[in-house]
């Protein structure tokens, strides 16, 4: 009989702890004005698959040196690590921590702004 409530009281506490998942949609946007030999700009992170070893291409589209990828993803976590990358492999902050997001426990919308290679950065939610 303990069994059983040890059992039914550790499957109760195991379920009681999923947390329910919010979509996120972040907007990355990196200025490399301050860069040479731009090229194959992106970002790697938890977000890849797998993690920190696929780079996702950012695009500048109106030419100011301000590169941009916009990522949604439906998740539980609390925050995501990331740096951005220039040659598709060269990272910026090298032996430096890396960049997060951190989320709010709800659907958001978030950007991102940071200058390459440079700590810091700006998080805000945008509202929709």
């Amino acid at each position: 009989m303990i069994k059983r409530i040890t059992v039914l009281t550790s499957l109760t506490l195991l379920f009681a702890c999923v947390q329910e998942e919010h979509l996120k949609t972040i907007t990355f946007k990196v200025d490399m004005s301050r860069v040479e030999n731009i090229g194959n700009v992106g970002i790697r992170g938890q977000f890849t698959s797998p993690p920190w070893q696929v780079t996702l291409p950012m695009t500048d589209r109106n030419g100011d040196g301000i590169y941009e990828l916009t990522l949604s993803e439906t998740t539980a976590q609390s925050s995501v690590a990331f740096k951005f990358v220039n040659q598709d492999n060269v990272f910026e902050l090298d032996c430096k921590p890396n960049r997060t997001v951190q989320f709010e426990y709800r659907p958001e919308t978030l950007e991102f702004q940071a200058v390459f290679d440079v700590e810091g950065g700006n998080q805000k939610s945008i509202k929709p």
